[in-house]
């Protein structure tokens, strides 16, 4: 890989943006997440009182929900509370609602049930809610046909697989965050070798990091080849 595609891709952040989530580190830009990051910025023109953000484990859905509460003062809702409080109780909770990973109560009729009539009660009094889940509505099963049309009818976005160029930032980062520095060399070797996603890369950066320590070495091509092989004979 040309070298100075690596070191533009270490200075993605600045070229392409970031959005600051509540002191934690800043979100990365590119084009896999950019059409998520307009939705966030366009509110409140949104065209229905609920926008569903959805992508996979780790794709930066929790980061995109911080920066929109941020900027809305947005209430976050657990979801478990869909099956122990009344809509009317949530409804109550402010203007903006978040209820981040939803997908472990799609299904479960009394926490379907309580959304639904907080779903109507948002479209009544155009207040806004955002909600992820790692399933496509199209692709979930519900319990209440009325839901499931009211969810497959909302403005939905989805985070996609991460580009090389976007991969590279986001693998420097997470070795920059734990105080860790590599080469050009090191990141040209991971983006052909490991698993494109967001999860693989905080699980391929925590085991190198626990690796390094434990056998006092440096980040270096070796030891992430013991690393990659560890993560594919599990």
């Amino acid at each position: 890989m040309p070298a100075e595609f690596l070191a533009n891709a270490r200075q993605i952040a600045f070229d392409l943006g970031a959005r600051p989530a509540y002191g934690r580190a800043d979100f990365q830009i590119g084009k896999s997440n950019a059409a998520a990051v307009g939705w966030i910025d366009r509110w409140p023109d949104w065209m229905a009182p609920v926008l569903i953000l959805q992508g996979p484990a780790a794709s930066g859905k929790s980061h995109l929900v911080a920066v929109w509460q941020e900027k809305t003062k947005a209430h976050k809702i657990n979801p478990e509370w869909l099956a122990t409080k009344s809509s009317a109780e949530l409804f109550d909770l402010g203007d903006a609602l978040v209820i981040d990973g939803l997908d472990p109560w799609l299904g479960d009729n009394e926490a379907e049930t309580t959304l639904f009539h907080l779903y109507n009660m948002l479209k009544e009094e155009q207040k806004t809610m955002m909600i992820t889940m790692r399933m496509a509505p199209c692709a979930t099963d519900f319990v209440l046909p009325d839901l499931a049309s009211r969810f497959r009818a909302a403005p939905s976005v989805t985070i996609h697989t991460p580009d090389d160029m976007l991969l590279a930032s986001i693998l420097n980062k997470l070795f920059c965050d734990r105080q860790l520095c590599v080469g050009n060399d090191v990141i040209a070797y991971l983006l052909p070798r490991m698993e494109r996603s967001f999860a693989a890369a905080q699980e391929l950066v925590r085991l190198a990091d626990r690796r390094a320590l434990s056998e006092k070495k440096k980040i270096s091509i070796h030891l992430l080849r013991l690393v990659l092989s560890e993560m594919q004979s599990e």
